[in-house]
């Protein structure tokens, strides 16, 4: 092995380190729990915990945490030292299978979405025997689920999983009534492209508002945004290069195929790519990733801002979630395969996913959704709030020649038509360019959905993706059983196509996702078009949802009541934190330094005789700035005190949406034109021309 990758996953517990430090029926006895095919007893879990113990003490570690992932969107994590004291008072190091299994931090500050009182403060971990410990800063992680006292799902993880199993029945439901009876399991595999920006630690500090919130509140576009497509896949800068090399390392270590990197399109933006791995892996790898990015930038003097949308005029930044289902044999179901059996698979299990998309459009993209997040969607570099499914123009006419029984129209010159049935086995991989305008782009053997937010945690829109389709192959796999001959049940399977794309053909779509054309023909084909991540989440109790949802296992009714509560009220704080950061900003920097820059003015214009053209132009629209900014700024605070009074969290939710944010738009309108005319040294917060051109 080639000497960078000598460490690769040096700091992760993984199959491999296992299969060496186990006794063989201990580790037997592991695979058989990751198989869902037996449980772990206490006298595994004892072996595999002192295993698991050996090897962090001699890799340095002193304290294990069980690492999860609660409802905030982002991890946590409780230390405990590996030492207890024995019978004599001596120290010795100390972990069971118990302290393996099983973890109890306080929940009272985790939110629950009315699942439990805040005076209830058990919570418990529980080891997720899928997804390796690992090492971080000298501690032994061991991703865990979290759970309340009565059961309940307090974070992420939890559904993830338990969508991942109904998947992968679902899916091997369908596949063996189709002729297959080897496949046992299929797994979803995911790859997320992760987007962020960099730019210099010390202008990061300056601002407050991207301290705080993540994005700066106002800011004047610098005179060269990204109009010169000059910085997309340019050559990477020396200190970037440099950052990009230890973010490399460490991802290695964790035995993460960080693969490729990137200028993206705006100045001082950046990509990661892993190569995939299986859902639940790559969401716990993306999470890893973003806390080396954000770390790592430290030590290089950098900020690494993962917010969707930090500057205004150039693009924001998305996480691409590369989504596909594979069988236990390798077989990778939405590839068009070689053979006409293997197409007829094919196209039933995509007719599966429009059918899912289109009956449960509001809930993909409010998986997909947050406060930040709607800076970002339907703007001139993100896909549409509307879904709607791309699979490029050979696939659609196969789809609609099998719907209307007719032969396929040539798609180039030296094409020739054929039946669509027959004409299966001619699927090609590549089929189309790619339609980077589309929320759901199919890409050769997989779906990219386009709109997760880059700061975001992957499990919800990846929990969605998994149980959507688990539902519609369900009601597929139903409508197959009882067929005797197998030539019936694919015969069958075309009829469901066929009906599938009668009934959903409306969300495909394969033009400019970013024109007005579209937002006119979507409304007239009736899809949704929700605004805000505040409306979409009204569809946590719509009976639909529910009922999908609970008849799967992946969430209770209790839980989704929750999780809307939940992220009414975050949505709520993170606009409440960004009003009070811009009231403040104006009140002690934007207005002090205009006032200052008006009496350096108007005395210049006084001393002038008032003769000076420039200085009277100046000085009035200092004046007129001023007061703009003075009297919207005072028209928010009180409107964001009416605002914060509303009890019910989805009413105040909405206000904030459709009252303040446009308060907040028109009052950064004004700051900007301040800063196009202010002098430097009035105006001495950080620029757009400094925080993206340094590097």
């Amino acid at each position: 092995m080639e000497k960078p990758f000598e460490d690769f996953g040096s700091l992760v517990f993984g199959e491999t380190t296992m299969k060496e430090r186990l006794p063989k029926p201990v580790y037997l006895s592991w695979k058989k729990t990751v198989a869902n095919e037996g449980t772990l007893d206490r006298q595994t879990a004892d072996s595999i915990a002192h295993a698991m113990k050996r090897w962090a003490l001699e890799n340095g570690a002193t304290h294990y945490t069980h690492w999860f992932q609660p409802l905030t969107g982002t991890t946590a994590e409780k230390h405990d030292a590996f030492i207890d004291p024995d019978s004599m008072g001596m120290p010795m190091t100390h972990f069971s299978g118990k302290n393996l299994i099983k973890g109890e931090p306080d929940a009272s500050s985790f939110p629950s979405g009315g699942l439990r009182a805040t005076f209830e403060a058990r919570g418990y971990t529980y080891w997720d025997v899928t997804s390796p410990a690992f090492l971080k800063n000298g501690v032994l992680c061991i991703p865990t689920v979290f759970v309340s006292y009565t059961g309940e799902s307090l974070d992420k993880k939890d559904p993830l999983l338990k969508s991942i199993k109904a998947l992968s029945q679902a899916s091997t439901r369908v596949v063996n009534l189709l002729g297959d009876k080897d496949v046992k399991s299929c797994t979803p595999l995911v790859g997320l492209e992760q987007e962020y920006f960099l730019i210099d630690r010390k202008y990061f500090e300056q601002r407050p508002d991207l301290r705080l919130t993540g994005r700066t509140l106002f800011g004047a576009p610098a005179s060269k945004g990204q109009e010169l497509s000059d910085h997309y896949f340019a050559a990477i800068p020396s200190r970037v290069s440099a950052f990009m090399k230890d973010v490399n390392s460490e991802l290695w270590k964790l035995g993460i195929y960080a693969k490729t990197e990137h200028n993206e399109a705006a100045p001082c933006q950046y990509e990661l790519a892993p190569v995939y791995s299986d859902c639940n892996m790559a969401v716990d790898d993306n999470q890893i990733t973003m806390e080396v990015l954000t770390k790592t930038a430290e030590k290089h003097g950098l900020a690494c801002l993962l917010y969707e949308k930090p500057f205004e005029g150039i693009n924001g930044s998305g996480k691409h979630n590369n989504w596909s289902i594979v069988t236990d044999d390798g077989q990778n179901l939405f590839s068009p395969g070689e053979k006409p059996a293997e197409n007829i698979r094919f196209l039933l299990f995509v007719c599966a996913f429009i059918r899912a998309v289109d009956e449960n459009a509001v809930l993909l993209r409010m998986s997909a959704s947050s406060a930040g997040n709607d800076h970002r969607l339907g703007a001139d570099e993100a896909p549409p709030a509307i879904i709607s499914i791309y699979l490029g123009s050979y696939i659609e006419q196969i789809l609609y020649g099998l719907y209307l029984g007719e032969k396929a129209k040539k798609t180039s010159d030296s094409e020739v038509s054929f039946n669509p049935i027959s004409g299966l086995s001619y699927i090609p991989h590549d089929n189309a360019d790619r339609n980077r305008t589309s929320p759901l782009a199919f890409t050769g053997n997989k779906f990219e959905f386009r709109m997760l937010g880059s700061s975001m945690s992957a499990a919800v829109a990846n929990t969605v993706l998994n149980a959507i389709m688990a539902d519609s192959l369900n009601r597929i796999a139903a409508e197959l059983e009882g067929i005797k001959y197998l030539q019936d049940v694919r015969a069958k399977a075309l009829d469901i196509c066929r009906d599938i794309i009668h009934r959903h053909k409306r969300v495909l779509f394969s033009g400019d996702g970013y024109s007005e054309e579209w937002v006119k023909e979507a409304a007239r084909r009736g899809l949704p078009n929700v605004r805000s991540f505040i409306e979409s989440i009204d569809v946590l109790d719509d009976p639909h949802t529910v009922e999908m949802l609970t008849e799967l296992g992946i969430y209770s009714e209790k839980e989704l009541a929750a999780r809307k509560a939940i992220y009414a009220e975050q949505y709520v704080s993170l606009i409440g934190i960004e009003v009070k950061t811009l009231l403040s900003l104006i009140r002690k920097s934007i207005l002090p330094s205009m006032s200052a820059e008006l009496k350096f003015y108007s005395e210049a214009l006084n001393a002038s005789g008032g003769s000076v053209k420039f200085l009277k132009t100046r000085t009035a629209e200092l004046k007129k700035l001023i007061d703009r900014i003075y009297t919207g700024s005072e028209a928010l605070q009180k409107e964001y005190t009416a605002v914060a009074s509303i009890s019910e969290e989805t009413a105040a939710g909405r206000k904030m949406y459709y009252d303040i944010c446009p308060m907040m738009e028109n009052l950064r309108k004004d700051i900007d034109a301040y800063e196009t005319i202010a002098g430097r040294e009035f105006c001495r917060l950080p620029q757009y021309e400094e925080m993206l051109f340094s590097l």
